[in-house]
């Protein structure tokens, strides 16, 4: 059975806690359980010592009802939570208690009263407080707090005349006071409770805390990557993953969002080149079969044209018939060209003077068109190894179009080359043109694709696309309708091989 890594995290989370919290809840409970215990218990021997001073001249004058009646007294104090006060003889009699069927009695050395001076195996007057304190449970079942108090032989018990004791006893009694721990039982079971209570409120805080996190950190991240890479299955491309936070998923997000901007990018130009291919050869073969008969059409042509020199109506078909069969022979030499691309003969080359070269040529017509074309050249480009006539034609073709795009009212032209970090140079070419319809810019690049009309034949940025892929380069366009068009050319800095195409954009970033 699967389990979600959030619900692991927050199990986790709270078994932490918990082994924490009742780590802490145990060390609180049992410090404060010693504490009540030991205050408790300085009480009760305070309260011995006060018993043993009230009733010290009633033993000293050997007043027994009076001593008898005290002890009764004060053993009846319930409310106070004394239960019990007894007096035994050092061997174990008891001489005086509050309960008096146990006085005569003798205790058993292994009970809970004599048990704590024959273990310590040591006097009793040289025994600790703490030593001299027990702890056990009534016959009720509730736990009681035993304190015993020496009663030592004093020079004036040696010497009293009543009961005169050997100088040499140390020991006359032993005054027990036996507490009533029901307080403090019910102080520990309360402070348990708010413990307890406490424990597992921070444990859900923590766990709902973790849930809440692992919700917003972990969970809804991690879905949107889940949905992305079944976009990506599904062949969907064009979703992108929003990028929330500065941490670890949200680079992983980022990098997931360039992933599929690079793979649509390498998808789509493997369609154009897999469509330049079939074209190709289909524009091949149509070429060799059309080029000689059009030759002949517009051979005779001409030739009726200059005997019906004279005839003015046929004359002007026939210049129709010479113009388009013109026309058509240069789709064909472009059809040729498409079909045929010549592999690029590199050499070093000055991006900047290609681009003079580029413009010296169209720059007549670029005047026609009432165009004004603005250069901004760096003049720290490095060399780029090309063919610097694909890369002119490439250019030529750009600025025609941009000039195409502007039309006969005018417009401008800014031509901008720069260094980029990715071991590569570009050329923008940013025109005031009409600007591209959005729904048209992911074909521009098809062959016989043109938003020209009958005026173009969609051939020359297939050709100039085609060139930039054979150099390794990429050719990329932005547009914004009724506000110009931008082309972007980039080539790579890195020598090619010996024999071979240097590096793609796509693999050097």
């Amino acid at each position: 059975m699967r389990t979600r890594i959030g619900i692991r995290l927050v199990l986790g989370a709270a078994l932490v806690t918990a082994t924490v919290v009742g780590g802490m809840a145990y060390a609180i409970l049992r410090v404060q359980t010693g504490q009540l215990l030991a205050e408790r218990t300085q009480c009760a021997d305070q309260l011995s010592e006060t018993i043993k001073g009230a009733a010290h001249f009633d033993m000293l004058e050997n007043r027994r009802d009076n001593l008898h009646r005290q002890i009764r007294d004060v053993g009846g104090l319930q409310k106070e939570g004394i239960r019990k006060v007894r007096v035994f003889n050092k061997e174990g009699k008891i001489m005086f208690s509050s309960a008096s069927e146990e006085i005569g009695t003798s205790l058993d050395p292994k009970g809970e009263a004599c048990y704590a001076c024959h273990a310590e195996g040591r006097p009793l007057e040289h025994l600790e407080i703490q030593a001299r304190a027990r702890v056990f449970h009534a016959p009720d079942g509730t736990r009681v707090l035993g304190v015993i108090n020496p009663i030592p032989n004093e020079a004036s018990c040696s010497t009293a005349d009543c009961h005169a004791h050997s100088p040499n006893q140390r020991l006359l009694g032993v005054l027990d006071v036996n507490v009533s721990l029901d307080q403090v039982d019910a102080e520990i079971a309360f402070s348990r409770k708010v413990i307890v209570a406490s424990a597992l409120l921070a444990i859900l805080a923590v766990s709902l805390m973790m849930w809440w996190l692992n919700h917003r950190l972990v969970e809804l991240p991690v879905e949107a990557l889940v949905e992305g890479t079944r976009r990506v299955e599904a062949g969907d491309f064009s979703g992108t993953i929003q990028v929330s936070g500065r941490h670890e998923l949200g680079e992983l997000a980022k990098a997931f969002n360039d992933m599929i901007h690079h793979i649509a990018e390498t998808q789509r130009q493997l369609a154009q080149a897999d469509k330049l291919a079939s074209v190709g050869r289909l524009a091949a073969g149509i070429a060799h079969e059309i080029n000689n008969p059009l030759t002949g059409v517009l051979s005779y042509a001409s030739l009726l044209r200059k005997r019906l020199d004279g005839d003015k109506e046929t004359c002007d078909d026939l210049d129709v018939i010479v113009r388009e069969t013109v026309r058509c022979r240069g789709i064909i030499r472009g059809l040729l060209d498409f079909a045929r691309p010549t592999a690029p003969a590199r050499k070093p080359m000055d991006l900047d003077e290609v681009v003079r070269r580029a413009v010296s040529v169209v720059m007549t017509q670029l005047s026609l068109h009432h165009v004004d074309l603005s250069l901004d050249l760096a003049s720290d480009l490095p060399t780029v190894y090309a063919d610097a006539n694909q890369i002119q034609q490439v250019v030529v073709n750009l600025l025609l179009n941009a000039a195409d795009a502007i039309g006969t009212e005018g417009g401008s032209i800014r031509a901008t080359t720069r260094r980029v970090p990715s071991s590569s140079i570009e050329l923008l070419l940013k025109d005031s043109g009409c600007g591209i319809p959005p729904e048209d810019l992911p074909r521009i690049f098809e062959p016989f694709f043109t938003t020209k009309g009958n005026h173009g034949t969609g051939l020359g940025l297939a050709v100039s696309w085609g060139i930039v892929e054979a150099h390794g380069g990429s050719l990329e366009v932005q547009s914004e309708l009724g506000h110009g068009t931008t082309f972007t050319l980039r080539l790579s800095t890195v020598a090619a091989p010996e024999g071979g195409s240097p590096p793609s954009l796509a693999t050097l970033t």
